[in-house]
């Protein structure tokens, strides 16, 4: 599985789509492919970082000067190792170009002032082993952590609420030197209960709780069959939007149990990582695409789902709710995507 450029929960809260099976797989659908249409728009073969060793020819038809090393579309990010012809070559003794203020990189450069030097392998094949991390760049937000210990091979992640809040499916986190990808989320009880009766009213908005610290702004959670967005904390006193994600407006009691969605189901040792073991509240980071990048793959995946749900007419609704959904309107998103993160060739950077 690849990760997505936008996450299940980000199209849903755009659309107010009620969470079924059926919902959620056809909305990881055209996640995947509206991921996939940036990545061959931009001419790149993914944004995400990948651990991974590559192996070049040397010398080769694109070499130009023997020094210089092109990467054509494999760009990195970092390099953990150089080897040519079995000789390892020291971070000291080469250049990561363009020289800039940080990757993606397209090409190595030999210090011309070093000893070093490609070539000297028996053939030409494979002469230059690179392992690193290959992508576009590798920019992470810092969460929380995680609330239970893990062994390496567990598919389920307890995660506290701000983690909650800030990872939907589709989703790539790092924890320690691992990385796992979000496939799904379920309910975990948080070890509270409501604080007073709420009545089925939109305007009944003040959930009391134990302890408001225990929740953070924008997670959801479920009391009975009812969910609701937190908006806002204030003491011990949570504030929502009532029959969030499509649930129905009701009536609860005091003493109901409150339910987050904090169990995540994850892929583990994803993209060139392994599956590891980790100690309570280790820290989990969340990688982060570009923003026009994440931007375009929500109007994209957005677009589909209308066309869709109209059989690919121009048009959805009836009436006033009527609008077009031609996709016309995508189109200088995906000109300004492709002036700031297009290749402008398919193979060699420029």
């Amino acid at each position: 599985m690849q990760p997505s450029y936008a996450t299940r929960e980000e199209i849903k809260a755009e659309l107010d789509v009620r969470e079924t099976a059926r919902s959620n797989a056809r909305i990881d659908r055209v996640l995947d492919d509206a991921s996939r249409a940036v990545e061959d728009l931009c001419h790149r073969p993914h944004f995400y970082p990948v651990i991974a060793t590559r192996y070049f020819n040397w010398p080769n038809a694109q070499s130009g000067t023997s020094w210089r090393l092109w990467l054509d579309d494999s760009e990195l990010i970092s390099v953990t190792t150089l080897t040519s012809g079995g000789t390892t070559i020291g971070a000291s003794d080469y250049f990561l170009e363009p020289n800039r203020s940080g990757p993606p990189y397209n090409y190595l450069e030999i210090d011309l002032g070093s000893g070093s030097a490609f070539g000297g392998g028996d053939t030409h094949q494979r002469d230059i082993a690179i392992t690193g991390l290959w992508g576009y760049r590798d920019d992470e937000t810092t969460l929380s952590a995680t609330a239970e210990a893990l062994d390496a091979s567990g598919t389920g992640i307890d995660v506290d609420a701000a983690t909650s809040a800030a990872v939907g499916v589709g989703s790539l986190l790092r924890i320690d030197s691992e990385r796992v990808i979000v496939t799904g989320r379920s309910q975990l009880d948080t070890g509270q209960n409501l604080g007073g009766n709420l009545t089925a009213a939109n305007n009944n908005v003040s959930v009391s709780v134990s302890s408001g610290a225990a929740y953070a702004i924008d997670e959801v959670i479920l009391i009975d069959s009812e969910k609701m967005r937190i908006d806002e904390i204030a003491g011990n006193t949570l504030t929502v939007t009532r029959a969030w994600d499509g649930t129905t407006l009701a009536a609860h009691t005091s003493g109901a149990d409150i339910y987050a969605p904090r169990t995540l189901t994850v892929t583990r040792g994803a993209l060139g990582t392994t599956a590891a073991t980790h100690t309570t509240s280790a820290i989990v980071y969340r990688w982060d695409p570009p923003g026009p990048v994440r931007q375009m793959c929500i109007g994209e995946a957005l677009t589909s789902l209308l066309q869709g749900r109209s059989g690919y007419a121009r048009t959805a609704g009836s009436g006033e709710w009527e609008r077009e959904t031609t996709g016309r309107g995508l189109k200088d998103l995906r000109e300004r995507v492709y002036a700031s993160h297009g290749r402008k060739a398919r193979v060699r950077s420029v």
